[in-house]
């Protein structure tokens, strides 16, 4: 798979093709021109059903899981999903992987949440023997296969050899260092334009560690995004939503988007809302989020502004935007996403700063 140069913005959109309506934006994103769509998982739907009914409707999009949450299938399994994904498609998955936490993991799927680096890397080891028709022999700290003193045999996958691009989703040093080192892309989020080498100096770090570039990879970025002149009353709504980012998505002691917000500057911040949160302040923890959060990480106000932001993410590295176009409808989410294209086809027009 060929990845955009640094210079050219990428666009993909955020995704639950679930039911008819969710169908229909894929295809519909598809026919405006986006280049992929990034299915989530979190504890409703899963992500790669879906994927396999945008697969049997759509003929050239990419199409992306954001994330599987590893540990919650074997690696063996999930090759082997992925396999049938890519071959449904026709080329076109993408094998989008995370840890997730610790609150999800042992509460909702009852695994112990141990060793997540670790884990990342034997998975996609494991993934990439199987999906390019090696005998499966792995000794591993977490997976040994076979199972030592079992009866169980090396097994060489029944179906042809694939290529399976995979994607990390990290937010920490050493994942990120894992992912410059191991993915073909990143999957990020907490990410502000000028502290953009927070994330990027570990990926490029990892990818030079085995004789890459940070070029190699396609570092995608999730956005909302709308087109408004209200400019403040949409930055403040999108600020407070992240109070169940900081409060809740993670425990206590362990929220990995909390530390990489921190990293970036915003530690103070975060640590408030979170405080706030837990105490069972739910709306002061909301207006305790700077309205700058919102902003800075979502694509808001008139399009000269936009476009202006947009020349920021390209200009830094990124390659591509992950876009939730806002809209109550899907008439108004395709409006809106057909008016970010145009958008972004004037910058990229541009030549880069």
């Amino acid at each position: 798979m060929a990845y955009l140069s640094a210079m050219t913005l990428s666009i993909g959109v955020w995704a639950q093709p679930i039911d008819q309506e969710g169908l229909d934006f894929v295809i519909e994103a598809e026919r405006l021109g986006v280049d992929s769509a990034w299915v989530p998982e979190f504890w409703g739907y899963d992500a790669l059903t879906p994927i396999a009914a945008a697969a049997a409707v759509t003929d050239r999009i990419k199409l992306a899981s954001s994330i599987v949450q590893l540990g919650t299938r074997t690696p063996a399994m999930l090759a082997m999903t992925a396999m049938s994904l890519q071959r449904l498609s026709e080329g076109r998955f993408i094998l989008g992987l995370g840890t997730s936490g610790p609150q999800v993991m042992e509460g909702w799927h009852g695994v112990p949440f141990s060793q997540p680096v670790t884990r990342t890397r034997e998975t996609i080891e494991i993934i990439r023997m199987v999906t390019s028709g090696e005998r499966l022999v792995y000794h591993g700290e977490i997976y040994q296969l076979p199972l030592p003193e079992g009866q169980g045999r090396a097994l060489r996958s029944a179906a042809p050899p694939v290529d399976v691009p995979i994607f990390i989703a990290s937010l920490g040093p050493k994942n990120l260092h894992l992912t410059g080192e191991l993915a073909q892309g990143w999957i990020g989020n907490s990410f502000f334009c000028k502290t953009s080498d927070i994330f990027f100096d570990g990926m490029r770090a990892g990818a030079e560690s085995v004789g890459r570039s940070l070029t190699d990879l396609d570092l995608s970025v999730s956005v909302g995004v709308e087109i408004t002149d209200d400019v403040e009353e949409a930055a403040r709504r999108h600020a407070e939503g992240f109070a169940f980012t900081f409060g809740a998505m993670g425990s206590a002691s362990t929220n990995f988007y909390n530390d990489a917000f921190a990293r970036q500057g915003w530690g103070d911040a975060v640590a408030e809302v979170q405080r706030l949160w837990l105490a069972g302040d739910r709306e002061g923890a909301a207006a305790a989020v700077p309205t700058e959060i919102g902003l800075q990480q979502n694509l808001i106000g008139p399009p000269e502004e936009i476009k202006r932001r947009l020349r920021e993410y390209r200009d830094c590295g990124v390659t591509t935007l992950r876009l939730g176009p806002a809209g109550d409808t899907l008439d108004e989410r395709l409006d809106a996403l057909g008016q970010i294209l145009d958008l972004v086809a004037d910058v990229n027009a541009e030549p880069a700063a």
